[in-house]
């Protein structure tokens, strides 16, 4: 079995991480091809999000991570990570993301921290954890208000 150096592993996420950007920029969740993103994931991938998200849940193989990037469309009109900072041992990799975001359903605007630690196995991701410090938070700027009764 062979293993993921640190450098392999920063090369896979710099990697993804420009990848993702052309898709944002080829129109994101339901306009550009998932292709983009593909090589960077193995095909039995795991997304593990938290439950209390509105995309909350895990997300397997690329017709999972296609699903979770609809959803997250779904979720979010604007969604730009800020800043990144990448530390790598092996086949573990940890990416702390400062992200601004503003909800779809409400308008309201956020910025928050995220931190995914992710596992590199022969050049492609294979299972995305994301930490998110207030679910709640993210939760309530996502849904829109209830009428009142």
């Amino acid at each position: 079995m062979t293993t993921s150096s640190p450098t392999d592993s920063l090369t896979v996420l710099t990697g993804m991480y420009a990848a993702e950007a052309d898709y944002l920029a080829a129109g994101g969740p339901g306009e550009a091809s998932f292709d983009i993103l593909a090589p960077f994931f193995a095909p039995d991938v795991v997304l593990h999000q938290a439950d209390a998200l509105p995309y909350g849940g895990t997300w397997r193989g690329h017709d999972g991570m296609t699903r979770f990037f609809l959803a997250m469309g779904r979720a979010w009109a604007a969604f730009d990570m800020v800043e990144q900072e990448f530390l790598a041992t092996g086949e573990t990799a940890v990416v702390l993301t400062q992200v601004r975001a503003r909800a779809r359903a409400t308008g309201r605007e956020l910025a928050f921290p995220i931190l995914q630690t992710l596992t590199v196995k022969r050049g492609q991701i294979s299972e995305v954890r994301p930490f998110y410090w207030d679910t709640r938070a993210i939760a309530d700027a996502c849904a829109p208000s209830a009428p009142p009764s």
